[in-house]
C-alpha cells in the first residue's frame, strides 16, 4: 500500500504480479556424431529443460465463479447476470465494459457486497463476500459526498467503521489521503465549493482511507468534461501505482479503458455474461495516438458491436 506510516490491523500488502526466468545450460566436451566422428559438444547439443509454463498470475485477490443475480420486475425474474467467471490478482487494473443494462454496475455492487448472489460466489481469498468489509473501497458515478460537511470531514466517513484507531490516527490518515489526491488546502471547504473533478477526487479520498485491498470504481469519471477526466484518469494511475491496489473500474468509454486497465472484461447483455478477456499489453504510459493503441481499441469496440 501507500508509505503512510499508519496501517489498519489485519491488512498485508498487496504482492505484486510474479514473473518466471528460465535459462537452458549446455555442455562443454565433445560428441559422436551419425557417422562416427568426434566434434566439439554446442549449445545445440545440450539437454532442453522443459519449456517454462506461462508466467502465472498471483495467487486471485478476488474472484467470481459462476455468478448469477436476477431481480423481480413487474413481479417476474430478470436474469441479471448468468454465470460470471472473473479472476482479479493482486495490484491488478481491470476495466469492465458492456452496453448499458449489461449487469457492469451489479458486479460491483456483488463485490463490494452491497448485494448477494442467486448462484455462485463472490471471494476474497478463500473467503465468500457476505456483506461490506473495509477491505473494499467503493467509489460511485456521483461523488456523494455530504453537503452539511466539508472535505476533511466526508473523507473522514471512510474510518467511521474503524474501531481500533484513536481520533488522531484517523485526523492522519485523512491528511494523507487529501495530500494523495491533491486537494490540500481545501480541507475545510464544502462540496458546493468544489468543482466536480475535485469532489471526485475526495471520494476517492474517502474509498482510500481505510487502505483497501481493493478499490472499485463505477463510473467515477463520467459525468465530467473531457479536460477534467483526462486529467484525472492520470491522477488514478498515479494513485494505482502509489498505492499499489488491486482496481476493478466500470466504464462506458472504450478508449478511456484501453489507457488504464491491464485487461479488460467485455459483457455481453440481457443477461450480462463474459464474452471475452482483452490483455492490454501496451507499455506505460500509453499514447492515444499510437497505432497499437487504436487498434486495440477498435478490438473492443468490435466485440462489443457482435
Amino acid at each position: 500500500m501507500s508509505q503512510a506510516s499508519l496501517k489498519l490491523p489485519n491488512q498485508e500488502p498487496a504482492l505484486g504480479l510474479p514473473t518466471s526466468l528460465a535459462r537452458v545450460a549446455g555442455e562443454v566436451g565433445t560428441i559422436r556424431g551419425a557417422d562416427g566422428g568426434v566434434r566439439e559438444r554446442t549449445f545445440a547439443d545440450a539437454p532442453r529443460a522443459a519449456p517454462a509454463p506461462p508466467a502465472a498470475r498471483a495467487r486471485a485477490t478476488l474472484a467470481l465463479r459462476k455468478v448469477s443475480k436476477h431481480f423481480t420486475v413487474d413481479g417476474k425474474p430478470l436474469e441479471v447476470l448468468h454465470d460470471i467467471e472473473l479472476e482479479v490478482a493482486d495490484n491488478e487494473f481491470v476495466c469492465v465494459v458492456g452496453a448499458s443494462g449489461c449487469g457492469k454496475s451489479t458486479i460491483l455492487r456483488l463485490i463490494a457486497g452491497l448485494e448477494t448472489p442467486d448462484g455462485g460466489a463472490v471471494l476474497l481469498g478463500d473467503t465468500p463476500v457476505t456483506g461490506p468489509g473495509l477491505e473494499r473501497g467503493i467509489v460511485f458515478q456521483e461523488h456523494r459526498l455530504l453537503p452539511w460537511l466539508d472535505v476533511e470531514q466526508n473523507v473522514l466517513l471512510g474510518l467511521d467503521a474503524v474501531k481500533t484507531l484513536s481520533a488522531a490516527q484517523k485526523r492522519e490518515l485523512v491528511r494523507e489521503h487529501i495530500a494523495l489526491v491533491g486537494l490540500e488546502g481545501f480541507e475545510k471547504a464544502y462540496p458546493a465549493q468544489l468543482s466536480g473533478g475535485m469532489a471526485q477526487r475526495a471520494a476517492i479520498a474517502r474509498g482510500l482511507v481505510a487502505k483497501p485491498q481493493i478499490l472499485l470504481l463505477d463510473e467515477p469519471l463520467g459525468a465530467l468534461d473531457s479536460l477534467t477526466r483526462t486529467y484525472l484518469q492520470e491522477e488514478l494511475l498515479r494513485i494505482w501505482r502509489q498505492e499499489s491496489i488491486t482496481t476493478v473500474m466500470v466504464t462506458h468509454d472504450v478508449e478511456e479503458a484501453v489507457y488504464l486497465a491491464d485487461r479488460i472484461v467485455v459483457l455481453d447483455p440481457r443477461p450480462g455474461r463474459v464474452r471475452t478477456i482483452v490483455d492490454v499489453r501496451l507499455p506505460r504510459p500509453r499514447s492515444r495516438g499510437h497505432a497499437a493503441f487504436a487498434a486495440l481499441k477498435e478490438k473492443v469496440l468490435g466485440e462489443l458491436r457482435h
